[in-house]
Formats: C-alpha cells, structure tokens, sequence
C-alpha cells in the first residue's frame, strides 16, 4: 500500500511540476496599431486580428515557445506603450530608424518594401519633388513618411497630418487633399478597393532616403531586453530557414517581401 501511495504520490508531484513548466511559458505582449493596416495587421468582423505580420510573429514566437498576446495600441502612442512596459514588443510595420533607436532597440530586419506616392486618377503628376510642389500632401502621424514629406517636398502647399492612415486615404478619395505618401503595399490595399479603384492611381515611388527610411522594419523592443531581442532574432532566422516565412508570405503576396528598397511607417 505504501507502494502505491508513493508511485501517486510520485505521478501528482511530476504532474504538478509539469503544469508549473507550463505556467512559465514567458507571455509577450505585442503592441500593434489600434487601426486596420491591410494586409499587414488589421481586426476581422470577430475582432481577433489578422495579416500577414500577425501570422509572422504567431511563427517566431511559436518557434521561441512564447507566449505571444496581440495587444492594439493608438499608433502615436506605441513606443511610449513600451518604454512603460503597458507592452513588451512592436510588431507594427515600424521603420528601423536611428531617431527611433535613441529610445527604443529593434530586432533584425522582417521585411522591407518601398515608399509610394497615389494620388487623384484625373489629375497626372510623379512622385518627385517638383511634382509635387504646391499640392496638399497627407501622411500618418508620426511615421517616416512624415518626417520624410517635410524633409524632401518642402514646396508642398501643406504636409497634413492625419492619426490614422484610413483618414489620409478617405481625404483623398473626397478631394480634400491632393496626394497621399505611404508604404506601397498598404496604399495598393486601398487602391484595389472600391473606392480606391474609383479614386487613384499610383503616380510613383519616392527617391530613396536611408537616414530617414531606415533599411527596413523590425519588431521594437525596450534597449534593455536584450534576451527577448535575441529571441525575436532567432525566431526571425529560423522561420527564414525552414521555408515558413516564405509559406506565410506567399498566402499575401507574389513578391519577395523581405527586399526591397525602402519600406514602411
């Protein structure tokens, strides 16, 4: 009898142990934008979100065993979420830049995809400087697209500013505004949508600008979890190498999403 009460007593201990391994999976809060960012990140009609960069960090932090939470924070607000600690990493489509890195770290490069300039399809124009002098030019606060409008087109009428995307785009779409500068994936979204179909056109990419466009985007992360930016970079290179990153980006697009010239927010 005695036997048997210690080989259970033995069971509900290894049995406890299991479950307290469990219990330690480390959870990580990701902090995505709080606003639809096709096909990068945005909420389906039950709310969970979805894209291309929800399902990429599902994988690295499938292959690093974390406990990953999809956590939506206003964009303008996404690295102040993270220096106090409200979340633990940004997996939002964010330039890798040296203003940025002042305050925050980065993992390696994820992807990297040019810059674009749309704007009305009645209206013909490029994307350089002199084209777009004297237009009214949206952007999405606080992104390298900002910073890079006011740098370059300068004889821009306005550089507007707008909290969301979405706004600069339905800006333009209305003709209260003249052009709008983005990432070109996310502004191609909206310019297969019905109203961006009725609307625009792509009229080009901008010159490229390293110093303010960065060398692509990477997941932000506080300066001093270093263990947790060895972690996404691991991840980022084991899904690299066993053909699952290739297998997630090929559910969204054609293309090779990790080159590119310029890239994104």
């Amino acid at each position: 009898m005695k036997t048997v009460v210690k080989t259970f007593a033995a069971a509900l201990l290894l049995g406890v142990a299991a479950m307290g391994g469990a219990a330690k999976a480390e959870q990580v809060k990701i902090g995505v934008a709080a606003e639809p960012y096709p096909p990068f990140t945005s909420p389906d009609a039950s709310g969970k979100w979805v894209g291309w960069e929800i399902d990429f960090v599902d994988a690295v932090c499938a292959e690093e065993k974390l406990d990953c939470v999809i956590t939506p924070v206003a964009w303008d607000g996404i690295i102040p979420a993270l220096t106090t600690k409200k979340i633990d990493a940004i997996v939002s489509s964010m330039s890798i830049t040296d203003e940025r890195k002042k305050t925050i770290d980065f993992s390696d490069k994820y992807y990297n995809t040019p810059t674009a300039i749309i704007g009305p399809k009645d209206q013909k124009f490029g994307s350089t400087p002199d084209d777009l002098k004297g237009k009214v030019i949206g952007v999405q606060v606080s992104t390298v697209h900002a910073v890079y409008a006011k740098k370059h087109f300068a004889g821009a009428q306005e550089i507007k500013e707008y909290q969301t995307q979405d706004e600069a785009n339905q800006d333009l779409a209305a003709g209260r505004i003249d052009a709008v500068q983005a990432d070109s994936i996310a502004l191609g979204e909206f310019l297969k949508s019905d109203q961006g179909k009725a609307c625009c056109d792509l009229k080009g990419m901008v010159a490229p600008d390293d110093e303010v466009l960065g060398p692509g985007v990477g997941a932000g992360i506080r300066k001093e979890d270093t263990a947790l930016k060895e972690k996404f970079n691991a991840g980022i290179k084991a899904i690299r190498a066993n053909g699952k990153y290739d297998e997630i980006s090929k559910k969204y697009f054609d293309f090779d999403i990790y080159g590119g010239a310029t890239q994104s927010n």
